[in-house]
């Protein structure tokens, strides 16, 4: 079981985390937001936070997600910012939701390195199915690969966006698909296409555009038994994404030996983000292996 953290970063900073907040630099700005695995002490006083922050989260009364952003003169509401590591020369737009969250899972570009190292590697242009994809970076990283890629997403106003991070990456021809995810996972299915490549990162709970009910541990197991369907057996590579308190990357590995078989070089374990101080901010399971 591995530790992974992103160690190509240059527009990216976790400053600092503790007291269930973590402070972050995107870009140029700096920003102050929720994190709830950060159990520990702050490293810099609350002064210094404050004096850093661009802008900061607080919560609603009585909710647990959704807030407002208390922002300083000058700090805009949205901005870009770029990735770039290899053939990876990504750029993508930020903004301050209500619901604390940027547009950017930063632990995610340790995955966005892996399809750099492995997608390039195919005699031929492989199919790329993104699932829960977002804002899409994971989508762009594929598609600056070479690899016809398909951008699965249940919300139409995200897919919006993700159509904008691809137009500033100077990217295109990205197939764009609002869907529950696991429909049209089936529906791939009875229609007997392969991908050599799918990417996953579910939530714990989530809507689909006609009310679907995702809930992780209900249907994660469903789902990764449809995927083994969609998935090349002869190459292909495969990573699963997890967000979710408490859960275990053993209950990923057992699931995904159970449905997968035995699989060559697989790795697994946590992903997390190191701030300026060394504390270690976990940040979800992965698993992912390759066959090429």
């Amino acid at each position: 079981m591995r530790l992974l953290s992103p160690s190509h970063w240059t527009t990216y900073q976790l400053i600092d985390s503790g007291n269930f907040e973590k402070l972050e630099r995107f870009g140029a700005y700096i920003l102050a937001r929720p994190e709830p695995q950060a159990l520990w002490d702050k490293s810099l006083t609350d002064s210094a936070w404050e004096q850093q922050a661009h802008a900061v989260f607080r919560k609603e009364k009585g909710s647990s997600e959704r807030g407002e952003w208390l922002r300083k003169p000058g700090m805009p509401e949205r901005w870009t910012s770029e990735y770039q590591h290899g053939v990876l020369n990504l750029s993508y737009k930020l903004a301050l939701s209500s619901f604390k969250h940027v547009g950017l899972f930063p632990e995610q570009a340790a995955n966005w390195d892996y399809l750099a190292q492995h997608l390039p590697s195919f005699p031929d242009r492989p199919k790329v199915l993104n699932l829960f994809a977002y804002t899409g970076v994971a989508s762009l990283a594929a598609r600056a690969c070479g690899a016809d890629v398909t951008h699965v997403d249940a919300v139409k106003q995200v897919i919006s966006w993700s159509r904008e991070n691809m137009e500033l990456s100077g990217l295109d021809n990205i197939r764009w698909v609002v869907d529950d995810a696991l429909k049209f996972v089936k529906r791939e299915v009875r229609r007997g296409n392969q991908y050599q490549c799918l990417i996953l990162d579910p939530p714990a709970y989530g809507r689909g555009p006609d009310g679907e009910k995702w809930v992780l541990e209900e249907h994660l197991n469903e789902l990764l038994k449809a995927c083994r369907e969609l998935l090349d057996p002869d190459r292909h590579v495969f990573i699963l994404n997890l967000y979710s308190l408490g859960f275990s990357a053993l209950i990923v590995e057992n699931l995904i030996k159970g449905i997968f078989g035995a699989i060559a070089n697989p790795e697994f374990g946590e992903l997390y983000l190191a701030d300026g101080f060394g504390k270690k901010l976990p940040l979800g399971v992965f698993y992912r292996f390759a066959k090429l």
